[in-house]
């Protein structure tokens, strides 16, 4: 039998494991097997508030140096994040993670969504493969780790007539102004929400905003975006650089939240069932923009994506189109 307590410890708790699961095992039996293999490893027991110093560090050097490369504060706080979860959970050296580590680690969260799993295992893969590339640990953990296979869906963009409702459903000149300036531009919500006023290009209808990886991008306005900002900004009589802000003093910039807030709120005015985020306004540009003709390249440079593939996926034919063009070019 095994000379160590932590190993006679682990041997009963998994013992036990088992017996919940298959009740009808011969408990004796399964633990003389297993104490056969465990007598050959000496296993000792992690406290459960200790976190490995080392994990620690390395952690600390990862977020700096994506810090340097450029990367926004709010993704390296959602980096942070989902490494202290790990951290707090895989209590290890470094170079001591295996694959097997990871896989436990993330077992634990399939009550999540598979995108969420698959976003804690693409942090763990840039943590470990910058490791990896530095030279700072000799093997990288998650190499062999695929993401879960998630269900293909296509972005929900809304049809022509959704966003005549939409516009017709606006009750402010600020709602409006949102709904035309995220549909014309293709903007992302932080992107929106970052805006000055000073940031609006009136002779070139068209401003400059930071997307992700802190890149700069110029978007353009609409002549129908542009005249409702215009109608929303002159209705104002506060000083509050912000291109949308709050509608009760203190007057202050909106909120990413609120916009959100009253974007759903004009969707529920318009009688429209499916959910309607910003979001959903960056894919009806990107979809319909498509539909029309646009350049992928083109709707891929004004959407701000590095991978072509990632414009690819809204470049599906609406069924109308697909009519059009087959009536257009079949040789008879």
């Amino acid at each position: 039998m095994m000379a160590n307590t932590a190993g006679e410890q682990m041997l009963s708790e998994i013992t036990a494991m088992l017996y919940e699961l298959v009740p009808t095992i011969n408990v004796e039996q399964i633990k003389s097997q297993l104490s056969s293999i465990f007598s050959q490893y000496h296993v000792t027991r992690i406290e459960q508030h200790e976190v490995h110093p080392d994990l620690h560090e390395k952690i600390q050097l990862f977020l700096s140096s994506k810090k340097l490369e450029g990367l926004s504060q709010i993704t390296l706080d959602s980096y942070k994040l989902d490494l202290k979860i790990f951290a707090d959970k895989v209590k290890k050296k470094t170079d001591e993670i295996t694959a097997a580590d990871i896989r436990v680690f993330l077992a634990q969260f399939n009550h999540l969504k598979l995108s969420s799993i698959s976003k804690k295992l693409s942090v763990l893969k840039s943590f470990f493969g910058w490791l990896a590339s530095e030279e700072i640990i000799q093997r990288d953990p998650t190499a062999k780790l695929k993401p879960p296979k998630q269900e293909k869906r296509l972005p929900k963009a809304l049809t022509i007539e959704e966003l005549e409702m939409l516009r017709e459903a606006c009750k402010t000149t600020r709602q409006r102004a949102f709904i035309e300036v995220l549909y014309a531009t293709g903007c992302r919500l932080s992107e929106v929400h970052a805006l000055n006023r000073s940031d609006v290009n009136y002779q070139s209808l068209s401003c400059r905003v930071i997307g992700k990886g802190n890149k700069e991008r110029e978007v353009y306005f609409s002549f129908k975006a542009m005249y409702h900002l215009r109608k929303y900004l002159m209705s104002r009589t506060d000083n509050e650089p912000a291109l949308f802000i709050t509608e009760r003093k203190p007057y202050r910039r909106l909120s990413k939240r609120g916009i959100q807030r009253e974007i759903a709120k004009i969707a529920a005015n318009a009688g429209l069932e499916k959910r309607v985020s910003p979001h959903t306004l960056r894919h009806t540009f990107a979809t319909l923009t498509l539909n029309n003709g646009a350049e992928l390249a083109a709707v891929q440079a004004l959407l701000g994506h590095e991978d072509p593939a990632t414009t690819q996926i809204y470049a599906q034919l609406s069924n109308e189109k697909k009519r059009e063009q087959h009536r257009k070019y079949l040789v008879q």
